[in-house]
């Protein structure tokens, strides 16, 4: 069967630079850093003392009481992001096929804090004190299913799980869905928020998170020889994707146009990357492929760069070896240095950045690149947003359990 050509029609964001897509673009464009002091939790003995926190958001600025209690801090993020990019895509409900829309919102985490708060509870004055929606807070789908629930979607939903590639499958999924005419309309991204006592905790225990606590702005430095890990952050990142047949026969607004997919596995480590970085060429070159284009027809590369020693090591050979001598020639930035990274949601505000480098022609820069690595020695679009014509973008994410995801997004033409 012919495949469905597949358009980004609307794009939701929340972020630790902004609570919107457009104050996000924005801030990373003018390279503008999220991250700050840990301010929500005593972090006086943890090695990493920052965090890319939403400060900016106000539940209550967008759901009752009752339900600002109810839901967890992460389903909050993609109900808001999704409200967003519905909006974006002019998509009115009431006059689409509902059964034909679909959500696929997923998260690396879920709701750590709300274990946290509730075993206390339970700890401090037993199992009869603990919440009944303490389960429905705590599991990964129900992001996706408050965001069908609100919108009214019946097509699929569903969710992924896949670490740091989460949102980047999500997407990846929800277009093979539409091309394969499983549905007209799907809502897609990550959301997360685990920058808790035990989210920071754990990844701390793991020597992953950098230390320069007393310059929070300048502590994500991908691609930076003195990088000392990355800053875990949160925030949530949705679009709406939709077959060109039915964007166009609703007169909708077309962003880009979602042209391919690449995933692989590592089946290496649970949290290194393997070292030729293979793994992760494969899905370059699978999303390239998918593409109907040659890696010297990608324009840009939002890299998954987390600002640790050997991924952005391991990154930068595998796009030698995806894209050979136009690796050099290729501009790479890391959104990371200014967000932080924001785990399963991190694939879906790149994706944003990416389709928004396509559209107004501007790549956004990797800020704190200040010391070259022998071992990073490609082009990171050092501290300034660069003009170019972007005719293409890719976006990479890499994640614990071996797990590659690649996307490639284009100008539309007719």
């Amino acid at each position: 069967m012919d495949k469905k050509r597949v358009v980004i029609t609307g794009l939701g964001v929340i972020s630790p630079v902004g609570v919107d897509t457009n104050s996000f673009w924005k801030s990373i464009v003018a390279g503008k850093s999220g991250i700050t002091a840990i301010s929500h939790f005593d972090v006086a003995e943890f090695t990493s003392r920052i965090s890319g926190h939403v400060h900016d958001y106000d539940p209550l600025q967008f759901f009752s009481t009752k339900e600002a209690r109810n839901l967890s801090r992460f389903v909050q993020f993609a109900a808001v992001a999704s409200r967003e990019a519905v909006a974006n895509a002019k998509l009115d409900m009431d006059k689409v096929d509902r059964d034909r829309v679909g959500v696929l919102i997923g998260s690396g985490i879920g709701s750590i804090g709300t274990a946290e708060e509730e075993y206390h509870k339970f700890m401090e004055r037993g199992p009869r004190r603990l919440s009944p929606h303490l389960i429905p807070k705590i599991i990964i789908n129900e992001a996706a299913g408050q965001v069908s629930i609100e919108v009214g979607a019946r097509g699929p939903a569903t969710c992924v799980a896949t670490a740091c590639s989460t949102a980047t499958n999500a997407i990846g999924d929800a277009y093979r869905f539409l091309q394969y005419g499983d549905a007209d309309v799907i809502i897609a991204g990550g959301t997360e928020s685990a920058t808790s006592v035990l989210g920071v905790g754990g990844f701390c225990a793991l020597k992953a998170l950098s230390q320069r606590n007393d310059e929070p702005e300048r502590a994500s430095r991908p691609f930076d020889k003195e990088r000392d890990g990355f800053v875990m952050a949160e925030g949530a990142g949705v679009a709406v994707l939709e077959t060109l047949e039915h964007a166009k026969k609703r007169g909708a607004p077309i962003l880009a146009e979602m042209a391919g997919y690449g995933r692989t596995s590592d089946a290496y480590h649970i949290t290194a990357p393997e070292s030729s970085g293979m793994g992760a060429t494969r899905a370059m070159l699978l999303a390239i492929q998918d593409a109907g284009l040659k890696p010297s027809d990608i324009s840009y590369i939002n890299a998954h760069g987390t600002s640790t020693h050997l991924n952005d090591k391991v990154e930068t050979l595998a796009i030698k070896n995806a894209f050979k001598e136009y690796a050099s020639k290729t501009p790479i930035s890391s959104t990371k240095s200014m967000t932080g990274h924001l785990l399963g949601a991190a694939g879906g505000v790149e994706f944003a950045a990416s389709v928004m480098a396509v559209i107004d022609d501007i790549i956004p820069p990797t800020i704190n690149y200040e010391n070259p690595d022998p071992d990073c020695d490609l082009d990171y679009v050092p501290n300034e947003a660069r003009k170019l014509t972007v005719n293409s973008a890719m976006s990479n994410s890499l994640g614990f359990g071996g797990h590659n995801a690649s996307v490639v997004v284009k100008k539309f033409q007719e």
